[in-house]
């Protein structure tokens, strides 16, 4: 045996660069795939989106729905969405006096709040006193001879419901005494759906 080849190696403690490298590599390769992955979800998750918003308007399109006439639609699939059976708030009577001139008459008066969703109620709860004061503020404008006809109860029922959704800051169409700045709610799109009348006393 040579003198070159008993020369024992040198052990330095430090493990080969070969397996290091290796393993920077995979990790590498790793987060790339991870984020290639991610970003493809993330793409075709919009790509799902503008799919649906495009069939969404071609529907409309095809049912002869203008681009005026757009909400109209979106209110019908508000509406659609909320296919289960509605959640009903029943309000304490309200007991006021009217505004006839020539004598002095009060009215009793039940109210039933009927909700898109029961999701509703707890927020209405929240804003009740605010809600019962623009009520009060209503009826007591009212004379007898205006709440006794159907017609008469049909108007005070819609203004009951704009004042019931003024204090969320819901101000629906032609509801004048709203703020002008807010936006405008369609009635389609109201989460009240009706004004019931329990009890109608006038006295």
């Amino acid at each position: 045996m040579s003198a070159a080849a008993a020369e024992p190696v040198e052990d330095d403690g430090e493990a080969p660069a070969p397996a290091s490298k290796g393993r920077k590599k995979l990790i590498i390769l790793v987060a790339a795939a991870l984020l290639v992955v991610g970003s493809a979800g993330g793409g075709a998750a919009m790509f799902i989106k503008k799919k649906r918003a495009a069939a969404a308007a071609a529907e409309a399109a095809a049912a002869g729905v203008d681009g005026e006439a757009a909400p109209v639609a979106q209110a019908a699939a508000h509406k659609a969405a909320h296919k289960g059976p509605p959640a009903f708030l029943p309000l304490d009577p309200f007991i006021v006096n009217l505004a006839d001139r020539d004598t002095e008459r009060f009215a009793q008066i039940g109210i039933t709040l009927e909700l898109d969703d029961p999701k509703y109620a707890d927020q209405l709860k929240a804003y009740m006193p605010a809600i019962r004061n623009g009520i009060l503020m209503v009826l007591a404008h009212k004379s007898s001879t205006e709440i006794l006809t159907r017609e008469g109860k049909e108007k005070l029922a819609l203004e009951v419901m704009q004042a019931t959704l003024r204090p969320l800051g819901i101000v629906l169409e032609g509801d004048t005494a709203g703020s002008p700045k807010a936006p405008k709610t369609s009635l389609e799109r109201s989460p009240v759906r009706h004004v019931h009348f329990s009890s109608f006393i006038v006295q």
